[in-house]
């Protein structure tokens, strides 16, 4: 199982996070590609880093609204939707081509994310654009119970899939994230963090909301190191791995 993180998330003169300091942790960096953060120098500089620290390198694409961070959902078109996808994840290669460095995979960020999750679908129109495109690579989304369905139009679309779960989010009693504008949804408590993050690795499941055991496939598991506590918690799952 490895560790992955969302980077490259500054914009200008703008910056959120510490990559520097969260980067030697991380197996795999979800790059910010300009549809909620980012920007050319930002996705540069953030391949670089990652490339010091032979970090894979897999696109983060969004929605496109940098106003709202990518966490509100867009009514446009499905269709419309993929090709956002796919302008960004080719911007990002572009860079990363330039530092002899190749995107290994694609994991929607926010809304689009929980969108795609939510519908079944946008999922299929985003499979398809990729599947359609240059690039050969993995598809990251959720690890749920209803991951035979996923596989399934995956395995038809020609697309590979990675399963990710969450250390520090609560889950629903239908193993989906719980909302944002839920105030317990995250987790800050370290102790917390790292027993999730236990259960997933050793038993591949997690304790939502209601106290139900769901079974979910994992790939990777996603931390956040956005402040300095944050990466302390990070180099502590680091060490259960």
């Amino acid at each position: 199982m490895k560790l992955n993180a969302d980077v490259g998330e500054g914009f200008g003169v703008w910056s959120m996070g510490d990559d520097a300091a969260l980067m030697p942790y991380i197996d795999m960096a979800n790059v910010a590609c300009g549809g909620h953060a980012s920007d050319p120098l930002t996705m540069r500089q953030t391949v670089r880093l990652a490339k010091q620290y032979g970090v894979a390198v897999g696109a983060h694409p969004s929605y496109p609204d940098i106003a709202g961070f990518g966490r509100r959902p867009l009514p446009i078109p499905h269709s419309e939707a993929a090709l956002h996808m796919l302008a960004q994840l080719g911007a990002l290669a572009a860079i990363a081509s330039t530092e002899k460095v190749i995107i290994d995979y694609v994991k929607p960020h926010g809304a689009l994310y929980n969108c795609m999750m939510d519908d079944l679908d946008l999922m299929e129109e985003l499979m398809t654009a990729l599947a359609r495109s240059q690039f050969d690579i993995p598809l990251m989304i959720l690890g749920t119970a209803s991951h035979r369905a996923h596989t399934k139009l995956a395995e038809r679309l020609g697309v590979s899939l990675l399963f990710e779960a969450f250390a520090d989010r609560r889950y629903t009693p239908e193993g989906r994230l719980q909302s944002r504008a839920i105030e317990t949804s995250v987790y800050h408590e370290t102790q917390q963090i790292l027993d999730q993050a236990e259960q997933i690795i050793s038993q591949q499941q997690i304790v939502s909301s209601d106290g139900s055991r769901i079974k979910i496939p994992v790939d990777a598991l996603c931390v956040h190191g956005d402040n300095q506590d944050s990466i302390e918690t990070v180099k502590s799952l680091r060490a259960l791995f």
